[in-house]
């Protein structure tokens, strides 16, 4: 890979002109087809008066989750959850800041990926929303507390470290599998 990719650098060097903005190197070309792609998700932390977390009852799994989903290519995550958002729930939400960023590893068959946990604020209540409900079967707000009883054990966990960041004005919380490193 080493080598290949020298000399698609080498060649593109000693070219007379450099390609402008919107030409692809050779390099960038090779990097983009050998390099690994890792899933990127993008997730909303919203709560209600009481503390609860809004969840989405999924029509297609067991597990309730956070509102949000994967982020298109060439999509920003902060750009994905409100369109998610929009998407599934018919609701315009504000982004006020991200509270964690978790690297999940491979699960069942998924490859490793990132997730970001935005705290956001909706236009509505949950009780106007419209739902997509091909994927969204309901809306549930559910204290932290009884979290175990609808998320996956690792959402539980992302879910906590995102509650716990907000109640602390934190942004920006590192995670591996919804828990600090031990290196943090």
């Amino acid at each position: 890979m080493a080598a290949e990719l020298r000399e698609a650098t080498v060649a593109e060097a000693s070219a007379e002109e450099l390609p402008d903005e919107n030409t692809v190197s050779k390099a960038a070309v090779y990097l983009n087809t050998q390099l690994p792609k890792t899933r990127t998700i993008a997730q909303a932390l919203v709560r209600d008066e009481a503390g609860g977390v809004m969840l989405c009852e999924l029509s297609y799994k067991r597990f309730w989750d956070l509102p949000g989903g994967v982020v298109d290519p060439h999509e920003s995550p902060a750009h994905a959850v409100v369109r998610e958002l929009d998407e599934e729930l018919g609701v315009k939400a504000t982004l006020t800041g991200l509270r964690v960023v978790s690297w999940l590893p491979p699960w069942r068959g998924w490859d490793d990926a990132m997730l970001y946990v935005f705290e956001a604020t909706l236009d509505r209540s949950s009780d106007d929303f419209t739902l997509q409900r091909k994927e969204i079967a309901g809306i549930h707000h559910v204290a932290p507390g009884d979290l175990d009883d609808h998320v996956a054990a690792y959402t539980a966990k992302v879910i906590r470290q995102a509650v716990a960041a907000a109640d602390a004005g934190r942004f920006g919380v590192y995670l591996e599998n919804g828990e600090a490193p031990d290196w943090a």
